[in-house]
């Protein structure tokens, strides 16, 4: 149990860029920043080498895995690709009345997020949190263990799993934009799951990634090759 506690905070940190891409990780450290023994940080290293956070270094030590925003950019549409199935097996099969309670309980918070047609720092951080929940919702209900577990792979990548969004120089007035036209994806996706859509369900969760690869900034999408080379900005995490 203390192992997979500490994997989690381990895993947060390096998300939130709090280990450095390169880094040596030292178990000592860790179990001083966190509180603990070195036992559960030496067994949960391995466990996040496995799923392609951590790399070896040195005799028997790791450092954190440095990605490429191509390699985000991949694991983005893969992501999307696979939650667009889960989507479609939603509305094949028919979700469930409470399911679909839930998902229109995501649909009302995002409403009372952009009611103002203001966006706060909070929320922004309630934005994300409904967001990481309505897509886990939609995994949830497919009931597709292995889909879901590679859902889980992709998510690992920086700038890639829905909690997490992203922005470089771009003002709130355009932040603003692009999560309201994401939410209302949100609503489309909905409808079309509980009207049996199943191509249109599967479509709009693919076209919804590329609102999330948009809302990194042109040079997310110039690092990872999808637009010639130009003035290089900064990429700040926004939420993690």
């Amino acid at each position: 149990m203390q192992q997979t506690t500490t994997m989690l905070h381990i895993r947060e940190m390096i998300l939130r860029g709090e280990l450095a891409p390169g880094e040596r990780v030292r178990e000592a450290d860790l179990a001083a920043r966190l509180g603990i023994s070195r036992t559960p940080v030496r067994q949960a290293l391995p466990a996040l080498a496995q799923e392609g956070l951590l790399v070896p270094s040195g005799a028997r030590g790791f450092a954190v895995r440095a990605f490429s925003a191509r390699e985000s950019m991949e694991a983005l549409h893969l992501r999307a690709a696979l939650e667009g199935l889960a989507a479609r097996a939603l509305a094949t099969n028919g979700a469930s009345n409470e399911l679909l309670a839930e998902l229109k309980d995501c649909l009302a918070e995002g409403d009372r997020i952009f009611k103002d047609h203001t966006l706060s720092d909070d929320d922004e951080i309630r934005y994300a949190e409904m967001n990481a929940r309505f897509h886990a919702l939609i995994l949830e209900g497919a009931d597709m263990p292995l889909l879901s577990s590679l859902v889980s792979r992709c998510n690992v990548v920086p700038f890639t799993a829905p909690l997490t969004l992203a922005f470089d120089t771009q003002s709130r007035e355009v932040m603003f934009n692009f999560l309201f036209y994401a939410h209302r994806q949100h609503h489309a996706i909905v409808t079309a799951i509980e009207s049996g859509q199943a191509d249109r369900a599967e479509n709009l969760f693919r076209e919804h990634a590329y609102t999330q690869v948009q809302s990194q900034g042109a040079d997310f999408e110039k690092e990872a090759g999808l637009v010639p080379p130009k003035k290089r900005r900064r990429l700040v995490p926004g939420i993690i």
